[in-house]
């Protein structure tokens, strides 16, 4: 998450909306998680989450805002038997449309890194 700005502040004529980056990093990870593909979010490094255990939709996911344009950069794990820029493409297709739909914000860019190749246990076991 980007350190220097917590929430994003949209000014309505009833008063302020503050939007917090860790929801538009959990937008994205329900976004990417939904697409087909998709085994899983990986962190890009170990954080202090990993450390104590603790699991974070957001995890892996990080949330940059300046002038009301959003960059995501994002790491998933892709299943195996699927095409990898296939899935990365639809991944950066739904976190584009979910945070801007969501949000109103405009996305900049959304980046995707591949972490790996996960298998499934049932397909493992076949292959034995």
């Amino acid at each position: 998450m980007a350190e220097t700005k917590e929430y994003i502040t949209q000014v309505d004529e009833l008063g302020n909306i503050h939007i917090s980056e860790e929801v538009l990093a959990v937008i994205a990870a329900a976004a990417a998680l939904e697409v087909e593909g998709v085994s899983s979010l990986a962190s890009a490094g170990k954080d202090l989450a990993d450390l104590w255990g603790k699991k974070n939709l957001a995890r892996g996911i990080h949330v940059q805002v300046e002038n009301e344009q959003v960059q995501v950069e994002l790491t998933i794990m892709v299943k195996y038997g699927y095409t990898i820029l296939d899935v990365a493409r639809a991944v950066q297709d739904a976190v584009f449309t979910n945070i801007e739909s969501m949000s109103s914000l405009k996305v900049q860019s959304v980046n995707i890194n591949v972490g790996g190749v996960s298998f499934e246990k049932e397909a493992a076991k076949q292959a034995q």
